[in-house]
């Protein structure tokens, strides 16, 4: 099971958080001017109504300032997502609790206060061409014991080590990890390929689980979370007995 931004997004949504039926007029608005700024394609506009760091599916990465937005507008905004955003009534945005307000199911996320654009859960054709490009440009760099895999999941650092999860081809996870300074290129000290993924709740926190003999590796992602709680909490039990506790941030994301 591969899980992307709109995998997640959607479900936020399936989960039935309570809706607002009706948004006020403030809100409304906000969404009109970026109709608008759709139709004219004003991209100098639209680059100071985003919130960055504008996540991109792994290994793309995120987008960081305005300049960078501007210069990286088509690579996200094909066409036909502009169509998609330009074309849309204010009957197909709808404002799903404190998460935000979505169109349609989530492919593109603002949040209802300022209505700045969150979350952008749509891949153009350029993004999966370079996806792929970047992939294999990591499977020529990591150790050989490594090539082998389906998608790139996460690259995290904790206190001690260097964590990487891949997504294998039999929908199972594989962790990798490296004591800190060490490079994905060297043999890494631990490899463990039954990683399991399960969402906790529906706002997309999920764990992956990886299990060798007495151990258990736990990789908890905090999406939806309580200000300053981290990106990744790394768990490791020996028979059930919490023995390690790490906590995480996200790597060239």
């Amino acid at each position: 099971m591969k899980f992307s931004f709109l995998i997640i997004t959607l479900l936020i949504y399936s989960f039935g958080y309570a809706q607002d039926s009706e948004m006020n007029a403030s809100k409304k608005a906000r969404i009109n001017r970026i109709i608008s700024l759709f139709k004219q394609k004003k991209i100098a506009d639209i680059a100071t109504i985003i919130s960055y760091p504008l996540k991109r599916e792994n290994p793309i990465p995120a987008i960081k300032n305005e300049n960078e937005f501007k210069q990286r507008f088509p690579e996200v905004f094909d066409q036909g997502l502009i169509d998609l955003i330009a074309q849309s009534k204010i009957e197909q945005w709808t404002e799903v609790g404190w998460r935000g307000i979505m169109l349609s199911n989530g492919i593109i996320w603002i949040d209802s206060d300022e209505g700045k654009i969150t979350a952008v859960n749509y891949q153009s054709a350029f993004e999966k061409k370079l996806k792929q490009t970047l992939i294999q440009q990591q499977k020529e760099y990591i150790h050989s014991s490594l090539k082998q895999f389906k998608s790139p999941v996460y690259t995290i650092k904790t206190e001690k080590y260097l964590i990487r999860i891949d997504e294998l081809a039999n929908e199972k996870y594989r962790y990798a990890s490296w004591k800190i300074g060490d490079k994905e290129y060297m043999r890494p000290d631990i490899v463990l390929n039954n990683g399991k993924l399960d969402f906790e709740g529906s706002g997309g926190n999920h764990v992956i689980t990886f299990t060798n003999g007495i151990y258990t590796y736990k990789i908890y992602r905090n999406i939806i979370a309580e200000k300053n709680t981290a990106d990744i909490i790394l768990i490791v039990r020996k028979n059930n007995q919490k023995i390690l506790i790490q906590n995480g941030t996200l790597q060239a994301d």
